[in-house]
């Protein structure tokens, strides 16, 4: 009973180790699942809320939309981050697909900070969740914002009037850039914008971007600080000869203005805004209307088509005076001018109107608590095997979870094998030597209970004895023993000890037998050291190749190549076969220097067996053979 409980334990624990790293692996699994990168110590929750709780946004938005993130001592932890903010990210919901975004502004003596991200599915009475990863470990992280990726194929022109005393720079990837500068208005809705004096203008040269058909689909939108009441002030002016676009203010009345029909129309009187303050205006031309909206709210509408443009554009002024001809420019400032090739939707508006503006921001994007890696990666964040091991995929990690058990199995029964050959190396070594004092009866060798030390002559004493009958050459030996015994007790006696060629030749056969079973014994469980050196490396490989299509597919699936984004997915999936071959080697060499000891072992069984047969015939031959 003894003897059962104790092979029972040996079976039970590799089975028991295998459980423990398959567990391992699955939380492994989940952990590098939960953290993007681990070499990015801190990320933060952002939470965008179009329920009625937040934006109140029921109209779908559309396109994907950039959301301005204002970042703020109270919200986030600025020396923890880069100075130039270059290890900022910003990561889907999944924890894996990188969202486009572009600095606009990141001054950490001041901390403050504002960044354009775009979000590729926002949706009306919902919340839309994704991360803002900073604090890269090795602070050597470089710029991933892509400016004219954060934006959709209909932006015509994004001016943030960031620059002082530079032109204005279209962060779009129409590249319509201001032709002259224009006056900066530091403090204004974000950051610095434009300050309109009513005498100084901005162009903007014409091109194809900025081309406009009649009745074409256009939305322009920025935000307007309001002077004192002017009459016909106009701040956005295109002129192309008796045809124009006019937007600005008739004594605080926002208005747009535009030639139909080959008069000049205007929109209709609305309610004024207040002076000195900042607010939303937007113009959304489509079909046979251009709609105004204010603060995020229809305004007024003009039923009038867009007329045919392709000229220059100037801001601050009409380019011929006023409002046909007459009026004059604009005093006040203006910020965060957009224009698109697209009407967008009512969704959209409202939702630039609240999510830039600094009331409105509050209910629609919350910034979570800031998160710090502690997982059991944190060991691996500095360097490039941080950067690896925290792109792992799940795929990745089941690979290598498989690939860790293959390699445990195979060194288990490497070390227990090696254990064993060792074992009975020694005990045939003494086996053998006792065999070479066997003169006259083979039988004088046999373990028959009494005592050990003095069966051997004072030779071997009784560990020595143990160690050599639990040996391959010795279970031969008994074999062979106990045949002779069997058939000398078939009516023959002591004095009569002969055996017939049949027998000797039925002997040598159990013998063969006997030699069939120990190599048996021998080879046992060595197949999974053939499994883990032909398998390792085919299952590290599987989950590379896997690794790297769904790399490309995630690339495929933003549409755009980033080699930041790229790089750290494809080394993570050839981490499956460097894993595979960890598995491999190891086993190749241990295989081979077993399968050589192995060999000798059953070597030294074939000699003995051929000894024993021969001392076999000469002690039981009959007399005269």
């Amino acid at each position: 009973m003894g003897i059962t409980i104790t092979r029972a334990k040996h079976k039970l624990l590799p089975l028991l180790l295998l459980f423990w790293l398959a567990a391992m692996s699955c939380a492994a699994t989940a952990q590098a699942s939960s953290w993007w990168n681990s070499q990015w110590k801190g990320r933060k929750k952002i939470v965008l809320d179009t329920t009625g709780t937040g934006a109140g946004l029921n109209e779908p938005v559309g396109a994907a939309v950039p959301v301005l993130i204002r970042l703020f001592d109270g919200n986030f932890q600025f020396p923890a981050a880069q100075a130039d903010g270059s290890d900022l990210r910003f990561v889907a919901e999944d924890n894996k697909t990188l969202l486009a975004y572009h600095i606009e502004k990141f001054d950490s003596l001041l901390n403050e900070a504002f960044v354009w991200v775009k979000v590729p599915d926002l949706k009306p009475a919902a919340q839309t969740t994704f991360w803002l990863y900073y604090g890269n470990a090795s602070g050597k992280a470089t710029k991933a914002e892509d400016a004219k990726g954060t934006y959709d194929e209909d932006t015509a022109l994004v001016y943030h009037f960031a620059e002082h005393s530079q032109p204005a720079y279209d962060s779009s990837a129409s590249g319509n850039t201001a032709q002259n500068p224009g006056l900066p208005a530091d403090g204004a809705m974000i950051g610095t914008g434009l300050r309109l004096d009513g005498k100084s203008t901005i162009t903007i040269p014409a091109s194809p971007a900025l081309f406009w058909s009649e009745g074409a689909a256009m939305t322009w939108s920025a935000w307007v600080k309001f002077g004192p009441p002017q009459p016909q002030a106009v701040f956005f002016s295109r002129r192309n000869g008796n045809k124009y676009f006019l937007i600005g203010a008739d004594n605080g009345i926002p208005f747009v203005a535009v030639t139909y029909q080959g008069a000049g129309v205007r929109s209709g009187a609305a309610a004024p805004v207040s002076p000195n303050s900042w607010h939303h205006l937007a113009a959304v031309a489509s079909g046979e209307k251009i709609t105004i909206y204010l603060d995020g709210e229809q305004y007024t509408i003009l039923q009038a088509p867009l007329p045919p443009l392709d000229g220059p554009t100037v801001l601050g002024g009409d380019g011929v005076g006023g409002l046909m001809n007459t009026g004059g420019f604009f005093n006040g400032e203006i910020d965060e001018l957009q224009i698109a090739k697209a009407a967008r939707s009512p969704g959209a508006i409202k939702l630039a109107a609240l999510g830039q503006g600094r009331e409105g921001t509050a209910k629609f994007i919350t910034l979570g608590e800031d998160e710090i890696e502690t997982s059991w990666l944190s060991a691996f964040k500095t360097g490039y095997i941080g950067v690896i091991v925290g792109s792992l995929t799940v795929d990745g990690w089941v690979v290598i979870g498989i690939l860790a058990v293959m390699s445990l199995i195979s060194w288990i029964v490497m070390v227990r094998k090696a254990t064993y050959l060792n074992r009975i190396g020694k005990g045939n070594v003494q086996f053998l030597n006792e065999w070479s004092h066997v003169a006259t009866d083979l039988s004088a060798l046999e373990n028959t209970g009494d005592n050990d030390a003095k069966k051997m002559s004072g030779r071997l004493g009784a560990a020595d004895h143990r160690a050599m009958v639990n040996t391959p050459l010795y279970r031969i030996y008994h074999i062979g023993t106990v045949e002779i015994q069997h058939r000398l007790s078939a009516g023959q006696t002591d004095a009569d000890k002969v055996l017939s060629a049949r027998s000797m030749q039925a002997i040598r056969a159990t013998l063969d037998g006997g030699l069939v079973r120990e190599t048996q014994r021998l080879n046992n469980q060595m197949v999974l050291l053939t499994i883990a050196i032909s398998g390792g490396p085919f299952l590290g490989l599987l989950g590379t190749v896997v690794g790297v299509m769904i790399t490309f597919a995630a690339v495929a699936a933003a549409g755009e190549v980033n080699v930041n984004a790229i790089a750290p997915g494809i080394a993570a999936a050839l981490l499956a076969t460097v894993a595979g071959l960890g598995v491999a080697i190891p086993a190749l060499f241990g295989y081979n220097y077993l399968l050589t000891r192995i060999k000798v072992v059953t070597s030294d069984m074939h000699v003995f067996i051929d000894e024993f047969v021969s001392k076999l015939a000469e002690f039981y031959s009959e007399p005269g053979e």
